[in-house]
């Protein structure tokens, strides 16, 4: 059996790690491992390759930056230039991200078969671009890997169902176990390098379009941590879009004033960062659900979120950039009260063996009456 994996961006990476490794030891599989170059620079691509023992892709296909439909396109026709060379039984996407619909897309008008890790998240924004990805994705997808019962419901809601959709947890918290130990070993030389006590300061990342595109929205958050910032140290990886966009409006050296920078971090460098903090404020999806899994509070700078179960149970805040009082009113509460111990509903860290095992295993056709969902996580 031939995969083709289609990756682009650093949270790809991370998921693609969990299940590559356990497709590699299925010997009926051959992956092929396309990079289609969404994240390109060495701090946001490479270092994640060498670290996550990830093995370099078979095509990097170099697309870079570029408006989503002028960077969509070209994936897309990159793409299908490598499906016609290797004729796959199948392409995994992961995710939300311009790669992913490109990957799904291309897929499907050569009437190759797609399964999507991380399928049925919703914030219902369509005004987000990673929600029109995510939706379509799903709908191009003939096996869905949902990650919560929550993502199952909304794939349910939308007519997908039956044995295509499968419940089998998080590979984020496969990955999150899986380098525990290289987190800890790490934690104590990065907090010294970094002057930080754990505990003792706050762990911001910004990097959606939504935010960085918007002077207002950009300047209500970082006003908002810089008045944390006196209490409270505020450490920022800052990804070079956020940099691009803070030095455009004119606020780069107003907000290095109140928030310590620091270069894109890699991944197990992020999670001694976030296991460390007293809290985190971010947009990014994936850190939401990190800093639960770490047991670390969240601020959530955006509407809405794909990840409501976090929002329902108390440990992530929704706070609107838009509205500067709401940004500060976030982070006070999130500070001042601990939630309270859930139970975890991200699965039993081993989604990645499930998921390889289902592929392998998966006939084309079932009975769509019946949904293969598994509780036993």
């Amino acid at each position: 059996m031939k995969i083709v994996t289609v990756v682009g961006a650093r949270p790809q990476f991370v998921k693609a790690s969990v299940v590559s490794r356990a497709l590699q030891v299925l010997p009926e599989v051959t992956e092929v491992v396309i990079h289609t170059g969404q994240h390109y620079d060495s701090n946001m691509s490479g270092i994640f390759f060498e670290e996550l023992g990830i093995a370099e892709p078979c095509y990097n296909l170099a697309i870079g930056s570029a408006s989503h439909g002028a960077q969509t396109g070209r994936m897309l026709e990159a793409i299908e230039r490598v499906l016609l060379d290797e004729v796959p039984d199948l392409v995994l996407v992961y995710g939300d991200t311009n790669s992913t619909l490109a990957g799904a897309l291309a897929a499907a008008k050569m009437n190759i078969q797609v399964a999507h890790v991380e399928a049925g998240l919703r914030s219902f924004d369509s005004s987000m671009p990673e929600e029109i990805n995510r939706v379509l994705t799903d709908h191009l997808s003939k096996l869905l890997f949902a990650p919560t019962w929550w993502a199952v419901r909304n794939l349910q809601n939308e007519g997908i169902n039956g044995t295509r959709v499968q419940m089998l947890g998080d590979v984020m918290h496969d990955a999150l176990r899986f380098y525990s130990s290289k987190t800890e070993v790490r934690a104590s030389s990065l907090l010294k390098e970094l002057g930080l006590t754990s505990k003792q300061y706050m762990l911001s990342t910004l990097h959606r379009a939504e935010n960085t595109d918007d002077p207002q929205r950009l300047r209500n958050i970082f006003r908002a941590l810089a008045q944390v910032s006196p209490t409270l140290r505020v450490v920022f990886p800052m990804h070079p879009r956020t940099r691009k966009a803070l030095a455009n409006a004119g606020m780069l050296e107003e907000i290095l004033l109140s928030v310590e920078a620091v270069p894109p971090v890699s991944y197990v460098e992020m999670m001694a960062l976030e296991k460390n903090a007293r809290l985190i404020a971010t947009d990014s999806g994936g850190v939401q659900k990190e800093a639960f899994l770490h047991g670390v509070p969240c601020v959530t700078l955006r509407e809405r979120t794909e990840w409501t179960e976090l929002v329902d149970c108390g440990w992530n805040r929704l706070a609107n950039p838009s509205d500067i009082d709401a940004v500060i009113g976030a982070v006070r509460e999130s500070l001042e009260h601990t939630p309270l111990p859930v139970k975890n509903p991200y699965g039993d860290g081993h989604a990645g063996d499930r998921i390889a095992r289902t592929i392998v295993g998966f006939p084309v056709f079932q009975d769509p009456s019946k949904c293969a969902i598994h509780a036993d996580l």
